[in-house]
């Protein structure tokens, strides 16, 4: 029997006795108010996912920040108030847990990578990657992504009607090879080339397949036999690659000690570039192990693939949907790049790091896109032992009145919400769900995320002592959210928070700004036989999945089909 195997037969038999045992005592009893159990074994937290994004937000909308759910494991609470998440992921960190099943999961899967370590070896990690993920390194690494967001634009241009008219394409898989090569090059240092690559590589094809069979592991339903193929795949070529960048590195002059930014441009190629010549001026105590590195690689990859794939369709999803931000933000970037050429060409320009990053209402399109629709719209904790939870705003509890603090015992779950969080009508206005980029172009919400290093707070620092954008307009300075990233939870906060969300919002921007400069989106207008235009619905699973509703579509296979023409000049403000 393999790893994989055993790890999910433990998995499988951990959640069944866990499930037992909460069938045979007593309730945890906790004060707070939500929805009807549900079903008798499985209880309502499902609901969370067969509800969608519409559902994770009503429910905090009408039980409050803290609300009472069942699952198979016991009562669940379910978190999205600012002051309990603070608690939760920065003060009392080490109350709630990450589950141990998803820590050794992690470790299995991707090795002893920040999301599968804990205590004093994730510390030691942290303190290694902070710096590696600063903006000084992401400007170099800025050149990686130019020729990869041009040749994603340069394919979907050459599949265009020379005549200007708009042809239906399904940008999704195209998306999703670009974050690949985006991943692969910017980050392990991988040549993929799957933009234009003609026969397939092992290696991307084991990333691209590592997404969807997680997804279907956690619903028992992935064949565990592919899924240790993939992950063999995975492993052996990323040590190929990192043992390869690591007797470049050895081969070479030892860098010079004083120069732990790694300032010596031309050697940037990637972040496993960065990460090893970090690591070999580290002192003895600090320094990763080679499996370390590894772990980190696998990960950052993994996480950069999906997410950025996700977050970049719907970017594209919603300025198809809205044609006057299109505009807008096509006008923005033309001022900015001055790139129109006498004959009324356009050419695709390689704005600088602090051009790029720095653009209003490109950074109020990723922002908006990136608070109403997070990559990972839910995270898991389970409390080590009991305390009690206080509250910004007070919610209601079993009683009918209001609390202002929760007690929950130990070993009760808990899911942070992302999604709901960022939808808290009390912090961002009675247009909370509403996407809207131009709230972040108020002088008071223009801090630049520059501000905002990877020096995330570690175990027990105060979140409130870290720089971050100020809050929304008519929300108290005291009420804030413990994120890394402009006053949302998206990437999370404290110690355990994204640490490559620098690399992910420069990678989001580039690709937009590149893809609207030269193509036009909308939404599809043409009937098929039976007449019915499709339509894009969302599924909300691990992640934001589109499919076409039916009966356009068969409301299963992941895909984003659009109209997409040649920009025309009339495609601008003037």
């Amino acid at each position: 029997m393999s790893l994989i195997q055993v790890c999910v037969l433990s998995s499988f038999s951990f959640a069944i006795c866990k499930a037992l045992v909460f069938l045979l005592r007593r309730p945890h009893g906790i004060d707070l108010d939500g929805p009807n159990r549900g079903n008798w074994l499985t209880g309502n937290v499902s609901s969370l996912f067969e509800g969608g994004v519409d559902y994770c937000v009503h429910i905090a909308e009408k039980y409050g920040g803290a609300v009472r759910l069942h699952g198979p494991l016991g009562e669940t609470v379910y978190v999205s108030d600012p002051r309990a998440l603070y608690h939760m992921v920065v003060k009392d960190q080490h109350i709630f847990e990450e589950p141990s099943f998803f820590v050794m999961f992690n470790k299995l899967l991707f090795g002893e990578g920040l999301i599968s370590t804990v205590g004093e070896q994730h510390r030691r990690q942290r303190k290694l990657l902070n710096p590696v993920f600063s903006t000084s390194n992401m400007r170099r690494l800025l050149s990686i992504l130019h020729p990869i967001s041009d040749r994603l634009t340069s394919t979907l241009v050459s599949k265009l009607p020379a005549d200007g008219s708009h042809k239906e394409i399904d940008i999704l898989p195209w998306i999703s090879r670009c974050a690949l090569d985006g991943v692969c090059q910017g980050i392990l240092g991988y040549p993929s080339d799957t933009l234009s690559a003609a026969e397939n590589d092992p290696y991307p094809e084991a990333l691209r397949k590592i997404g969807p069979l997680i997804g279907k592991l956690m619903k028992f339903m992935a064949d565990v036999r592919e899924m240790r193929r993939t992950v063999e795949t995975m492993d052996s070529a990323s040590r190929k690659a990192f043992l390869e960048k690591k007797t470049a590195m050895e081969a070479k002059e030892t860098p010079d000690p004083v120069d732990t930014a790694c300032r010596d441009s031309d050697s940037m190629t990637s972040m496993m570039d960065i990460m090893l010549k970090a690591n070999v001026v580290s002192s003895n105590t600090e320094r990763l192990t080679d499996e370390e590195l590894l772990g980190q690689m696998n990960v950052m990859v993994f996480a950069g693939l999906d997410t950025t794939t996700s977050v970049l369709a719907r970017c594209i999803y919603l300025l198809a949907q809205h044609s006057g931000a299109q505009a807008r933000l096509r006008s923005e970037i033309r001022n900015a790049t001055k790139i129109i050429e006498e004959d009324g060409d356009m050419s695709s320009a390689e704005l600088p790091y602090d051009v790029l990053m720095n653009l209003p209402f490109l950074d109020g399109v990723v922002k908006e896109t990136l608070r109403l629709y997070p990559s990972l719209p839910l995270m898991m904790r389970v409390t080590s032992k009991a305390t009690t939870l206080p509250l910004q705003f007070p919610t209601r509890s079993r009683s009918g009145g209001y609390t202002s603090t929760v007690a929950i015992p130990e070993g009760v779950h808990t899911i942070i919400s992302i999604l709901a969080a960022n939808r808290h009508r009390e912090m961002w206005g009675a247009d909370a769900n509403e996407w809207r980029p131009e709230r972040w172009l108020s002088s008071s919400l223009t801090a630049s995320s520059e501000t905002q290093e990877a020096n995330c707070p570690m175990d027990g620092e105060d979140a409130t002592s870290t720089s971050r954008s100020a809050p929304v307009l008519g929300v108290k300075d005291s009420a804030r959210f413990p994120g890394v990233y402009s006053n949302m939870m998206t990437f999370l906060g404290g110690s355990r928070s994204c640490i490559g969300f620098k690399f992910a919002e420069m990678e989001l921007k580039q690709v937009i700004a590149t893809l609207v400069m030269r193509l036009h989106f909308s939404l599809p207008t043409e009937r098929n036989a039976q007449g019915y235009v499709k339509e894009i619905q969302w599924k909300l699973q691990a992640f934001h999945i589109p499919v076409v509703k039916p009966p356009a579509g068969d409301g299963v296979t992941p895909q984003v089909p659009l109209n997409v023409r040649l920009v025309k000049e009339d495609d601008f403000i003037w």
